[in-house]
């Protein structure tokens, strides 16, 4: 077989499959729980005197009936502590500390606050009004002790749209195949079970705190998918900015992995080779006159992309462009991974 038609096949073989998945998810009802238990919303906030107003009023604008929001300034060196003490809300309270990171932040919140479900989410994000109602109503059964929803990106830029096309292609992943066991509970927009994090110590203290915590909390009991649980963030605007914060999470993410076909390591190295494959399958397409293939592969993304950004609330624009989305993002995350493996080889050596 020609060697292009096959990387060709095995990407829409690997696509195809979450592709088809998530089509058959959007016709299965998932387990839900009527229930109002008393929510602490942490927020914990280093330098975010500018966007730290808008997280507290999202949070306090919730339509949820019984919810306090504890804001934990971290060692700012700006007027994050002032910004948020202007706040006038018996449902607020903001607390100073020094600076120690966001694991401690959290684990400070936590210390302060007397709901059932703790609810975690950033001072750089926002979230959308039903998101606490959502979250809560996955913890359709005891076993269930944590929740996690979408996150999203705001802004308008290239980076900004493709890193939301790329949270929109995880919200699709998430649906088609974590909606019973999620993998991440991402911190903008996360909920667990007060004694669950008790039992484990609190928020673990680890540099990717979010899939440190839910990877704890899954020995224990059940991390769940809230799809309708909606968080809108503002992520890097600049490439450099966009490497440091994805190696931070991808070198803590090597920390943590472990085995399993559709899960952690194994699947991380499939889907390397897919990358692969990605980056250099439509550009030989082009050089070596296949326009008829190459058309066939722009028409594929775009296509797999329109329907979750139909349900899922996305942008269409970032469904036109996805293409040359998909391209950006196997390219640098290949050349990420590739970093990622030689960091940890070369220190074991």
């Amino acid at each position: 077989m020609n060697p292009l038609l096959l990387g060709l096949a095995v990407v829409f073989l690997w696509d195809g499959y979450f592709f088809f998945n998530y089509i058959i998810s959007l016709f299965h009802n998932y387990g839900i729980r009527e229930w109002t238990p008393k929510v602490s919303i942490i927020i914990p906030a280093y330098n975010e005197g500018k966007r730290v107003l808008r997280a507290i009023n999202s949070a306090l604008e919730q339509d949820y009936p019984d919810l306090e929001v504890i804001v934990v300034d971290d060692g700012s060196e700006d007027n994050t502590f002032e910004v948020a003490s202007s706040v006038k809300d018996p449902r607020l309270r903001v607390y100073r500390k020094e600076h120690g990171g966001k694991a401690k932040a959290l684990n400070f919140g936590l210390s302060k606050a007397i709901g059932e479900i703790i609810i975690t989410t950033d001072a750089d994000s926002y979230l959308e009004r039903d998101a606490i109602k959502e979250l809560v109503r996955r913890f359709y059964s005891d076993e269930v002790l944590g929740v996690g929803g979408q996150v999203r990106v705001a802004g308008s830029s290239f980076l900004e749209r493709a890193q939301d096309a790329e949270h929109l292609r995880i919200a699709m992943f998430r649906r088609a195949k974590e909606l019973d066991d999620l993998s991440l509970a991402p911190g903008p927009v996360a909920a667990f079970r007060r004694e669950a994090l008790e039992r484990i110590g609190g928020f673990v203290e680890d540099i990717v705190e979010d899939y440190a915590t839910t990877k704890a909390v899954k020995e224990l009991g059940k991390v769940v998918y809230a799809p309708r649980a909606r968080a809108w963030t503002e992520m890097p605007r600049s490439l450099s900015a966009l490497w440091r914060q994805r190696k931070r999470w991808f070198l803590g993410d090597l920390k943590n992995l472990g085995g399993g076909f559709t899960k952690d390591l194994t699947f991380l190295l499939a889907s390397d080779v897919v990358a692969f494959l990605d980056v250099v399958v439509p550009p030989l397409l082009l050089i070596t006159g296949n326009f008829a293939l190459f058309a066939l592969w722009w028409f594929f993304e775009t296509f797999t992309m329109l329907l979750p950004t139909l349900f899922e609330g996305g942008r269409l624009i970032n469904a036109l462009l996805f293409p040359l989305i998909v391209w950006f993002w196997a390219a640098f995350y290949l050349t990420l991974h590739i970093y990622g493996y030689l960091s940890v080889l070369l220190r074991r050596v």
